[in-house]
């Protein structure tokens, strides 16, 4: 059983910064491909990024990609999101989730999830 606690969340200005954590408890994160989604209301949950186990490898959301990075340190049991130029469509829960999977894009394919920090985006 893995536990995921997030964290770094907030409020912030169109055009700012925020740099999500995310730290694994019970077992190590090593083995997995880590990734963020988010949720928006009245939305479905959505993929943003995700980093495989080595950390060698990344993909971003479309809507992401050039603004958000993912990373990670295997040492400490964390996978980080830096969020740079956020805009008001960023608003949402933002969610760490860990897959089994050498490589995982889609909800299911993730086994772990934790609890989600919100990121509010005035304009």
């Amino acid at each position: 059983q893995v536990q995921l606690v997030e964290s770094g969340g907030g409020v912030v200005q169109a055009g700012g910064s925020l740099r999500l954590s995310c730290a694994a408890s019970r077992r190590t994160l090593s083995s997995y491909a880590m990734g963020w989604f988010r949720q928006a209301p009245g939305k479905e949950r959505e993929f943003v990024a995700v980093i495989s186990w080595s950390g060698g490898s990344t993909y971003y959301a479309d809507s992401v990609k050039g603004r958000f990075t993912i990373s990670r340190d295997n040492a400490k049991n964390s996978v980080y999101l830096q969020m740079n130029s956020l805009k008001p469509e960023d608003t949402a829960i933002y969610s760490c989730a860990a897959s089994p999977k050498t490589w995982a894009m889609r909800v299911v394919e993730y086994a772990y999830w934790g609890q989600g920090t919100q990121v509010t985006v005035s304009s």
